[in-house]
């Protein structure tokens, strides 16, 4: 009886392993889909010289936009307006601060059905960053 018990418990262990791993291999393809693995990410020069970064993300059935740009130049004054499907969706201003020289703006907003066109424009002293990304 003692062999029998020694047999079944190996066999016990392996299948449970075996159905842990193929469970854990079934939520494997999930996982980027749960954890919202889908920012879009574009990235330019501006006009004269400074860098533009614009990300877009869905979060909890919103847009979350972030738009960024690095002039490497602390303290200048930017305008910036972020454009969602061609309307004003925020606008304001914004100042570089160091270490390198760059600010970025965040908003929230509504994930329209269909396809989102969101553009980023930011301004200063003439020289304008632009970005867009369909999302």
């Amino acid at each position: 009886m003692n062999s029998h018990r020694v047999t079944t418990r190996p066999v016990f262990r392996t299948a449970g392993v075996a159905l842990g791993a193929a469970g854990l291999a079934l939520l494997l393809p999930l996982a980027p889909a749960v954890a919202g693995d889908d920012r879009v990410e574009r990235t330019g020069s501006c006009s004269d010289g400074s860098r533009w970064d614009l990300k877009v993300k869905s979060d909890d059935g919103r847009l979350e936009v972030e738009g960024e740009v690095d002039s490497n130049q602390n303290g200048q004054n930017w305008s910036w307006k972020f454009r969602h499907d061609g309307s004003v969706s925020a606008r304001g201003t914004s100042r570089t601060r160091g270490p390198s020289g760059s600010f970025s703006v965040e908003r929230r907003m509504v994930n329209l059905q269909g396809r989102d066109k969101v553009t980023f424009v930011a301004r200063h002293n003439g020289e304008k960053c632009r970005g867009v990304v369909n999302f």
